[in-house]
């Protein structure tokens, strides 16, 4: 059995940002950096067709394309990546000891380090109008999408702090902000609810919901209905924001790390150290207020760094 199982220095679970950026760093310290991508190759932004805030790209460009040079340049510095889903772990916790994993629940692993990346994914209503048109109106991140829609009219679907903040946010940039909330009132805090009732042109329809998102190839509008009478009308809107929440992919490790009630995991301090030695969390694992692209990345930096601490105070 001895004779097939992988033994590696550094392991890193999940491909966006995060991920690349510390396969990079970790390569670049000769940590030989094996990747596992999950099934969805370059995480969350291969579903936004636009990025037009991450520095360095002077003209923009798209999710998929971004992602694909954060691989390219992994593999410059000899990062291994590899299609394929993580389906078990078996973590030490003792200082220097040997983490072990399950690839696809055949291929077995033996690392020193392990840099989680697995993201959070972002809740949708599940209508097939609104995954037909993800990257195309629809969109789960108003500060990552909104300035397409400067000027124009907008829907954002939720009725927490996150639904309060997409909308004001959009408020400022947008003509008009239609604020559709399931229940008769908003779960957000008072705050953000004064904030929301004091902005102008936002227009919150309580007892509101998505009914069916318009549109062939991009959205024209979105059909609401009233849960209570059943009545439906079409508002005329150009994007819709999904502010419904994010979910962590952290299921794997429940019962293993530390996470907070949502499951987030929880790192040490301004590290990215989990409560095992030798294990790291980097990127929407472990930040559930900034969710950026670049904050991923700056994460996913910090846990190479730590990772190639931790080895050399082994030595």
């Amino acid at each position: 059995m001895s004779e097939n199982i992988e033994k590696i220095k550094c392991l890193i679970i999940g491909s966006g940002p995060a991920g690349y950026s510390a396969a990079i760093y970790a390569a670049r310290a000769d940590m030989k950096p094996i990747m596992y991508t999950g099934m969805q190759m370059g995480g969350q932004l291969t579903t936004t067709t636009e990025v037009d805030n991450y520095a360095g790209y002077k003209d923009g460009t798209d999710g998929t394309a971004m992602m694909n040079d954060f691989k390219h340049q992994a593999e410059r510095f000899g990062t291994e990546v590899r299609f394929g889903m993580v389906t078990k772990v078996d973590l030490s916790d003792k200082v220097g000891g040997v983490h072990k994993v399950i690839v696809d629940e055949t291929k077995h692993i033996e690392a020193e380090t392990i840099i989680i990346c697995t993201g959070a994914t972002a809740k949708y209503l599940g209508l097939e109008s609104e995954q037909r048109l993800i990257g195309g109106g629809v969109s789960a991140c108003a500060t990552c999408d909104g300035f397409f829609y400067k000027g124009q009219d907008v829907v954002v679907v939720g009725a927490g702090d996150t639904a309060a903040e997409e909308a004001t946010y959009l408020a400022n940039i947008c003509n008009k902000v239609t604020l559709l909330v399931r229940k008769d009132y908003m779960r957000a805090s008072k705050a953000m609810q004064h904030r929301v009732n004091k902005t102008e042109n936002i227009e919150v329809l309580y007892n509101t919901e998505v009914d069916e998102v318009l549109g062939s190839n991009v959205v024209e509008g979105v059909r609401a209905i009233n849960n209570l009478t059943k009545e439906k009308h079409d508002i005329a809107v150009t994007g819709i924001f999904i502010a419904i929440g994010h979910k962590p992919n952290s299921d794997l490790f429940k019962g293993v790390l530390d996470m907070d009630e949502t499951g987030y995991l929880i790192t040490k301090g301004k590290t990215t150290k989990t409560k095992l030695p030798g294990v790291f969390a980097a990127g929407d694992i472990q930040d559930k207020e900034y969710r950026q692209a670049i904050t991923a990345a700056g994460t996913g930096c910090m846990a190479a760094l730590d990772a190639e601490r931790y080895l050399g105070a082994l030595k």
